[in-house]
C-alpha cells in the first residue's frame, strides 16, 4: 500500500491514503496477477477502452466524453513515465473527473 501511495503522491502531494487504499482493494487480484496487469498503456487503444468502460463509466459514473477527456489528461500528465501504475492512473482519472469523494 505504501508503494502505491508514494507513486500517487508524485503527482498529487496531498493524495488521500484512504482513496488509494480503496482503489487498491477495487483492483484486488489484478494487481498481483502479473506485472502487465498492474500497468496502464496509453498507446494501447483496448487498454484505454477498458479503463473508460470499467473504471470511469461503470465505477465512477462518468459519461463517455468526460471519461475520454480524463484519460487523455492523465496520459498527458504521466507521459514521462514509461510504466504507468494502474493505481496511480485510476486515482488521477478519478481526480480529473472530480470523483475522489465518491468512494
Amino acid at each position: 500500500m505504501a508503494d502505491y501511495l508514494a507513486d500517487v503522491q508524485r503527482y498529487d502531494a496531498d493524495a488521500d491514503a484512504a482513496v488509494v487504499d480503496k482503489i487498491v482493494k477495487y483492483l484486488g487480484i489484478a494487481l498481483r496477477s502479473s506485472r502487465d496487469a498492474a500497468l496502464v498503456s496509453c498507446s494501447e487503444k483496448s487498454e484505454l477502452e477498458r479503463v473508460r468502460e470499467k473504471w470511469c463509466m461503470k465505477k465512477l459514473g462518468a459519461d463517455e466524453s468526460a471519461s475520454d477527456a480524463a484519460i487523455k489528461a492523465v496520459c498527458a500528465t504521466m507521459k514521462g513515465d514509461r510504466q504507468k501504475g494502474r493505481v496511480t492512473f485510476y486515482y488521477l482519472a478519478a481526480k480529473e473527473l472530480g470523483k475522489l469523494g465518491d468512494f
